[in-house]
């Protein structure tokens, strides 16, 4: 395996992300690159490094027949996809500058990222989109949308509109410009901010090359392993570790067909690596006990001896316990029950990344004793991303690692994290104002985040501007009590609040299936607005929060609680694009509900 790694290319060798990708095509033309799986053809397919150079060149010479200058902006707007990589590398060639955009944005957010960046062109997936921007026409810089695929003739007048297929010229001329600036602008990508407008992140070349082999220098990947790709590209995590990161190692891809059937992509494609966010493993983990409580009790005793002799054999392994004869039963619990649990992943996964935002400890620490080879890091789209991660051989699931090679970090005023490296960001585009608050005269990038720094081990413990201050003087963090109360099964999203005011409230979106049953078993119509605010209801939903916010002092103690069915997505404007809730329109959309739950107080 260790002689695998030494086909890596370097950042030196790369240059650019360009270079990266002509420098693995000449490496390994044959090898797979990517597998995605084809409708008409109702199977799987490879595409190798020398194929994807033969599009890329089609893309390429596509995309120099329109009027575009090197340092222009272009926007994709589709789902993971050799498309996407087909794009983005013909555009970087072009010394063109890349913006991507999440295909579930709001059609506002995407109108103004557009206008912001000055976007002269722009890639969409199909009708669906095309309804939104066709408004958008008085873009005056917007001057071609390009459509993978093709719909009815409604758009056949648009001059500005052409289908992919159109577009692509039957072949082209292999020409492969050599950029030798690795520090030029690559791409910008908006940060989905819970408050205000988002910011354009610049990110030169170098920046993500360096992060992505800096990661590599952390947690090795071979040219064996494999990638199931689901997390959108247009998020920074997926984009460096689940992109460049397994192009620079030589490391295969596959695309999911959707989120929807990830589940079934997952013991199809067998994957040896993911990159993932903590709600797909909060989901697994609830699955889990939804099947529990059907068990036995003999089972549900087997289950937990499977938990306790896997985290004493975790632990010894990483040399932070002795050994327990518990550790004796570990390889048969495993077997027994550990290996279904696995099998949902594949059966196959060496490493697991999770990243994005924090994974509750009760749920890391059960995956990791049945096996999950389960790793979580840290870092932010200034910092492109990872500024920390665990690794296999150094894991501890209360933290987010150490710093990557090359990365400084240390605290600063209100216990915020500071960080400084190569990866860190060249400014916010067209905000120089915004881009002066974030990184200091001296280069520290200030995160916003608030940390501690134990043994060189890096903690999260909350957002410095989402601190609640209560009217006793009490100041809570809110995240890590939504994400303990977001592992319930019955609780799909949720929100404390209670700023300025006597003691702590949530607001709770129910999942719809335990909703049902849960009302169903207090004799409620699930289907009625009034059986939320039925006394029994809340009295159990007080009831579970309690279970899981005990850790908390008593101060942070939840007294209130209102429910809602209404979820907060992207299209309501309740959420961002990488589905983190927007807290001052969560509060502003349920002040009245706020309201009554400090009603008398």
């Amino acid at each position: 395996m260790a002689a695998k790694l030494n086909s890596s290319i370097s950042p030196e060798t790369a240059g650019t992300l360009v270079g990266l990708f002509q420098e693995r095509v000449r490496r390994t033309p044959n090898a797979v690159a990517y597998r995605h799986f084809d409708p008409k053809q109702r199977s799987w397919q490879e595409t190798t490094w020398a194929e994807m150079a033969t599009e890329v060149t089609r893309w390429q010479a596509a995309l120099s027949k329109e009027e575009l200058n090197p340092g222009d902006r272009v926007a994709l707007m589709l789902r993971n996809s050799r498309e996407w990589v087909f794009f983005e590398q013909a555009a970087l060639g072009l010394e063109l500058v890349v913006v991507p955009l999440y295909i579930n944005d709001r059609p506002d957010n995407v109108r103004y990222i557009l206008k912001n960046a000055e976007v002269k062109l722009l890639m969409i997936e199909g009708y669906h989109q095309w309804q939104e921007i066709k408004q958008w026409w008085a873009l005056r810089k917007l001057v071609r949308v390009i459509s993978l695929n093709p719909f009815d003739d409604e758009a056949r007048g648009q001059k500005r509109l052409c289908y992919l297929q159109e577009w692509l010229p039957k072949t082209a001329d292999k020409h492969y410009p050599k950029l030798n600036n690795p520090d030029a602008l690559a791409t910008i990508v908006y940060t989905s901010g819970t408050t205000g407008l988002p910011k354009g992140v610049m990110l030169s070349h170098h920046n993500i090359l360096w992060n992505a082999h800096s990661s590599l220098q952390s947690t090795p990947i071979y040219e064996d392993d494999l990638f199931l790709s689901f997390l959108p590209l247009s998020h920074s995590l997926e984009r460096t570790l689940g992109y460049y990161l397994p192009m620079m190692a030589g490391a295969q891809v596959a695309y999911t067909r959707s989120i929807a059937k990830l589940a079934e992509d997952l013991v199809t494609i067998k994957p040896t690596v993911l990159v993932s966010v903590p709600r797909i493993f909060e989901r697994v983990h609830n699955q889990i006990y939804d099947k529990l409580r059907e068990k036995t009790l003999l089972e549900r005793a087997l289950f937990k001896l499977a938990i306790a002799a896997g985290w004493r054999q975790f632990n010894y392994q990483q040399g932070r316990a002795p050994w327990h004869p518990l550790c004796l039963l570990n390889p048969l619990l495993r077997q027994i029950v550990g290996r279904q649990v696995l099998a949902q992943f594949g059966g196959r996964l060496r490493i697991v990344v999770c990243g994005g935002a924090p994974l509750v400890f009760n749920v890391a620490r059960e995956l990791l004793a049945l096996g999950l080879p389960l790793i979580q890091g840290y870092g932010l789209t200034e910092a492109s991303p990872v500024i920390s991660g665990n690794s296999l051989n150094n894991n501890d699931p209360k933290s987010v690692g150490t710093p990557l090679q090359d990365v400084e970090i240390r605290i600063g005023e209100h216990n915020e994290l500071l960080g400084r490296s190569p990866g860190v960001m060249l400014g916010y585009w067209n905000n120089p104002k915004a881009t002066a608050e974030v990184i200091d005269e001296e280069g520290w990038l200030h995160t916003g985040d608030q940390a501690r720094i134990e043994q060189g081990r890096l903690y999260i413990t909350g957002r410095i501007k989402e601190i609640i201050v209560l009217a006793t003087g009490e100041k809570v963090p809110p995240g890590e009590m939504e994400t303990a109360i977001g592992t319930d099964p019955l609780f799909d999203q949720a929100m404390v609040v209670g700023e300025g005011k006597p003691y702590l409230s949530a607001l709770i979106v129910v999942n719809p299936e335990h909703w049902n049953t849960l009302a169903q078993e207090l004799n409620l119509d699930p289907h009625q607005k009034q059986s939320l605010e039925h006394p029994a209801v809340l009295e159990e939903v007080l009831e579970r929060i309690e279970q899981h916010t005990r850790q908390f002092p008593g101060y942070a103690r939840i007294r209130r609680a209102a429910l809602t069915q209404e979820r907060w997505t992207t299209e309501n404007g309740l959420a961002t694009a990488t589905l983190k809730a927007r807290r001052k329109q969560v509060i502003k959309h349920y002040r009245n509900q706020i309201s009554a739950l400090y009603e008398g107080h």
